[in-house]
């Protein structure tokens, strides 16, 4: 299997790198192919620009969206590495899925997600936040988030398996004790990913 791994976190040795290079152990190990998209070592843009509206004509999109799109293309599998921000994504991961999951290239009608042009493909979400499990529950976070990408997202791109794991109580200052059962978590769900 082809899986690219979408990754949005800025600081080198942070822990959601710790996550990247286990997911990326795991997925090896088990013979599979891996490529990442690392957003912030790339210098990826992610504010649409006016050329990326040629989607809506049927026309070609600037050279860097088709470059993240035969990336996609490539793929039979994504995983999507990065924190929990203010109840969802990083800014970069969010102008990602802007300007790279295209009318006309991934999506053409939301209500028909069976006409989508790609293929379906798997999708893993590992996403470390700072709340614990109740923390995010008690006011449906949890539920919103996982609504957002599973519906808003990968529903519009035929991309009917999507696993959302979070990793709860990361944030700066978390026992080393709780970073390590996380880390084993994320690993588990790779593996699951992987079979």
């Amino acid at each position: 299997m082809n899986v690219l791994i979408v990754f949005a976190h800025p600081t080198k040795g942070s822990y959601n790198h710790s996550v990247l290079a286990a997911a990326r152990e795991e997925l090896e190990a088990a013979g599979h192919s891996v490529k990442v998209a690392d957003l912030y070592a790339e210098g990826f843009q992610p504010a649409m620009v006016t050329a990326d509206f040629a989607q809506f004509d049927g026309k070609a999109m600037p050279e860097e969206i088709i470059k993240e799109q035969k990336r996609v293309e490539w793929s039979d599998a994504i995983v999507f590495i990065f924190p929990y921000w203010w109840w969802s994504m990083p800014a970069i991961l969010k102008g990602w899925i802007d300007r790279v999951i295209a009318y006309g290239w991934a999506w053409l009608d939301p209500a028909k997600p069976d006409l989508s042009p790609l293929t379906p493909r798997k999708v893993l979400v590992l996403t470390s936040a700072g709340a614990s499990k109740a923390q995010l529950a008690k006011r449906g976070y949890d539920t919103a988030f996982d609504t957002q990408l599973r519906v808003g997202v990968f529903g519009y791109c035929n991309f009917p398996e999507v696993t959302i794991k979070f990793l709860y109580d990361v944030y700066h200052g978390t026992d080393p004790e709780i970073l390590t059962q996380r880390l084993e978590e994320a690993r588990q769900e790779v593996k699951k990913f992987c079979a």
